[in-house]
């Protein structure tokens, strides 16, 4: 594969440069994952996508790419369609609650894949939560599909999902800048379609790039803007919140804008033994559950198919969840 002539295409600025065809994109991503370009091309071929900017078309090809290589899980037997929920950022302000998401999903014989990175570089990562918690990392694809089949549940750390992602997501460390794979992690269904996935965007253009990816493929997907990089909702003010699916979008809630009446009851530090002993109590009925949070778990609920409808969901959550919500 010629790869000067992707740099020339993509290097020439973010006025001159020329964006790749999706086909284009999904080949030299391919080649990328499977460690294929040597180092001095890789690294002008990420600079100079982070330069121009990915077009959605680009990340389409990029995403494409990806599912291919991932290991593919096969979905628990039953209707219930498992939520896949991509934990990448972590939390260095308020609490991580993407395992209290996941254990309430849990609860409701949801079943639920948590994919993230072991290491938080400063920050709490669900791992850590999670192990606090008592549920440790998968180390291997055969580990995911038991832990799925049996308990329900599973985090696994996307070295084992997918050795060529996680070797492009390392090279930050010694870029310094973030690439094109800290986006499609975030939109990785090992289901392949089967899955509802959770995704959350970090500013307004990324949320409509993100939305243009995930209704090509016609899978189903729950957007929202996330809570520093994680998509839990957070827990102070609603955020937007939309169900992708059959390429269509459907607005499941508006974003909250009126000021506060209340502080919901938090946990006063983000350290992971602090939050995990706050989800035990929300989990136990001794502490209440933010609106947003139970608003969010109806939205999954509806999605994931248990639920007819949304109206019932809804109505499953006030009900089956009674003690767990603030009113």
């Amino acid at each position: 594969m010629n790869y000067a002539h992707f740099i020339k295409e993509l290097g020439r600025g973010a006025e001159g440069a020329k964006d790749l065809t999706q086909e284009e994109a999904q080949l030299l991503y391919g080649a990328m994952l499977d460690g294929g370009v040597p180092e001095l091309e890789l690294g002008a071929i990420t600079i100079a996508l982070r330069v121009k900017g990915e077009s959605a078309e680009e990340m389409i090809g990029f995403l494409a790419a990806a599912s291919e290589r991932v290991h593919a899980l096969r979905p628990p037997p039953g209707r219930i369609r498992p939520v896949v929920i991509p934990s990448y950022n972590g939390a260095r302000k308020g609490a991580n609650l993407t395992p209290l998401l996941a254990l309430l999903l849990q609860r409701f014989g949801v079943p639920v894949l948590v994919h993230g990175l072991l290491e938080g570089y400063g920050r709490v990562t669900s791992a850590h939560v999670f192990r606090e918690l008592g549920l440790m990392p998968c180390a291997s694809h055969s580990a995911v599909q038991q832990a799925m089949d049996g308990y329900g549940v599973a985090f696994v750390p996307l070295n084992v999902l997918s050795p060529g992602l996680h070797n492009l997501l390392s090279l930050r460390s010694r870029l310094g800048l973030r690439n094109s794979a800290h986006s499609l992690v975030k939109m990785l269904d090992p289901f392949k379609g089967g899955g509802v996935l959770l995704g959350a965007a970090t500013h307004p253009a990324y949320m409509d790039l993100m939305r243009d990816i995930l209704s090509y493929g016609g899978g189903r997907a729950l957007l929202l803007r996330a809570s520093e990089g994680e998509p839990f909702a957070n827990p102070k003010r609603r955020p937007r919140i939309e169900y992708l699916h059959e390429e269509q979008c459907e607005v499941l809630f508006e974003a909250e804008h009126e000021s506060l009446k209340a502080l919901p009851n938090l946990p006063e530090e983000c350290d992971a033994k602090v939050t995990a002993q706050w989800i035990r109590k929300v989990l136990d009925g001794q502490a209440s559950l933010p609106l947003p949070l139970a608003n969010q778990l109806a939205c999954c609920l509806y999605a994931s198919g248990y639920a007819e409808d949304f109206n019932q969901a809804k109505a499953i959550v006030a009900v089956e969840g009674n003690g767990l919500t603030t009113v």
